[in-house]
């Protein structure tokens, strides 16, 4: 008996037309993309809220404000990781409608609307929150859970409250710090050419090759 074989990574295959077709019905990403298009980003203070006149057109700001919440939930803490995202995460295509803004692109946004980020963010998790949006706890990027505030919650003060949302604004910020400390400590991705990735791979064949035939060597240090 074979195996289950996967398909042919030479042969044509189409993927869903739709970009709806992406997610399913009920996934909880639709929340973020309903959320972000109902906000005026000009009263939140985000750059660029209207798009300038003439010159090169730029990323609408509603794209890079959804990945910044998708990443906020979902514990991406680089902007390289949420360039990647946009290349291989089927949601995250889905919600920035197939753009693939560039590391500088991601993190410069982040700069340049640091405090409409953290309102954004805030009010978000807020509604989730208020709403029961999620079937579990909604978790923070520091591991906290902050639960959904509902009618059987009795013991809920208004001091449990404010704690709650006080944890939750702690969370936001370390959460912005480390983007930016991540960034800083990992700089610009270097991009690698198709000719230089095809080398490489010739290279890595070669030195399987020697290690079969030389088993000694896998024993030593890199």
């Amino acid at each position: 008996m074979g195996y289950i074989k996967g398909r042919d990574r030479h042969q044509i295959i189409m993927l869903p037309e739709l970009l709806d077709d992406y997610i399913s019905e009920n996934n909880p990403v639709k929340y973020i993309d309903a959320f972000v298009e109902n906000l005026d980003l000009g009263k939140e203070g985000f750059t660029r809220a209207t798009p300038l006149k003439g010159g090169r057109p730029g990323y609408d700001p509603r794209c890079l404000l959804k990945l910044y919440i998708y990443g906020y939930f979902n514990k991406i803490r680089t902007s390289r990781k949420l360039m990647l995202e946009c290349t291989k995460n089927v949601e995250v295509m889905w919600l920035m409608g197939k753009l693939t803004p560039d590391f500088r692109t991601i993190a410069d946004f982040r700069k340049d609307n640091a405090k409409a980020l953290k309102n954004v963010f805030r009010a978000f998790v807020k509604i989730c929150m208020e709403l029961d949006l999620y079937e579990k706890d909604l978790i923070a990027i520091d591991g906290s859970k902050f639960k959904a505030v509902n009618s059987k919650d009795k013991n809920l003060t208004k001091a449990k409250l404010k704690n709650r949302l006080k944890k939750l604004d702690q969370s936001i910020d370390e959460y912005l710090e480390e983007l930016d400390k991540n960034d800083e400590a990992e700089g610009e991705p270097k991009a690698i050419s198709k000719e230089e990735l095809e080398e490489k791979i010739e290279l890595l064949k070669q030195r399987q090759k020697e290690y079969y035939k030389h088993p000694e060597e896998m024993e030593k240090e890199p």
